[in-house]
């Protein structure tokens, strides 16, 4: 899972000016972002997504879903799986402990790393891990029986239609995708955990991409926004059938925060939306 920490609790999640992102700007900040970080979002969230455990685990949003619990996916045993946007592949290493075919793709070759380290510490059966874009993904059609991402692509990429479109096409029909995003509405809100956060601060349609520039102006980081009824018509668009949308609450006994995710805010609104998608037969 993916969940980068754009904004200082401080500062407003508040998109900078900049016109249209596109996939070209996007890929280049994110990789070179996701590289350059990788050894701190490690720091900070390796021990709750189970990326430095045997086994790794399988943890779909920072509200704590874990899929031994929720069973998303399905049966996996002897199915062939992709993920889309792995990070260093806890939930991919998680997957093959449970009898998966898996392949798991990053544009970040430093994230891919860590999963690779991580696998060679503890013995694992090794998941193959590719670097690619999810705009793009380098593998033939209907390949795959299931495919998902936890906080991976969508959100960083330009075109997220089509990544529907490329995840449609490797499916085999009766395929199922499966992808958690931060809830669209969050976009709305500061991020901040505290009550600050729960003051709307940008319109839900503005679809202007949040980004960071350094120094020079280059631009550093970019997330992109796309509304609920926005990622309906990308999956429709794709061919695909939104079976649901799950909503995770958040739990009770979770005190830990995670940037702008926490106990406060879960009991206003939603900070993970999971589209969960079937390719017709």
């Amino acid at each position: 899972m993916n969940s980068p920490d754009p904004s200082t609790p401080d500062s407003p999640h508040q998109p900078r000016v900049l016109g249209d992102i596109g996939s070209a700007v996007s890929e280049r900040a994110n990789r070179s972002w996701w590289d350059l970080e990788s050894r701190e979002y490690h720091r900070e969230h390796g021990d709750f997504l189970g990326a430095d455990v045997a086994g790794g685990d399988f943890v779909w949003c920072p509200e704590n879903l874990h899929e031994a619990d929720a069973h998303l996916l399905g049966d996996v045993r002897g199915r062939t799986v992709l993920e889309v946007g792995c990070g260093s592949a806890p939930c991919s290493r998680w997957l093959a402990t449970q009898g998966a075919d898996v392949v798991a793709t990053d544009l970040s070759r430093g994230m891919l790393g860590y999963g690779i380290a991580a696998m060679e510490l503890f013995g694992e059966q090794r998941v193959p891990l590719v670097q690619a874009n999810a705009e793009s993904l380098p593998f033939a059609d209907t390949s795959f029986d299931i495919a998902f991402s936890s906080f991976g692509a969508v959100p960083f990429v330009a075109d997220s239609a089509t990544v529907m479109a490329e995840v449609a096409r490797i499916l085999i029909p009766g395929g199922r995708w499966v992808f958690s995003i931060n809830h669209p509405m969050r976009w709305m809100f500061p991020d901040d955990p505290g009550p600050d956060g729960l003051t709307v601060a940008i319109p839900y349609f503005n679809r202007t991409p949040y980004s960071e520039v350094d120094a020079d102006g280059t631009i550093t980081y970019v997330e992109h926004h796309r509304t609920i009824g926005d990622r309906v018509r990308e999956i429709r668009s794709a061919g695909m059938i939104l079976d649901d949308i799950v909503e995770p609450e958040w739990p009770d006994d979770l005190e830990r925060e995670w940037g702008q995710w926490s106990p406060l805010r879960g009991s206003y609104f939603p900070g993970t939306a999971i589209f969960c998608c079937t390719k017709p037969d």
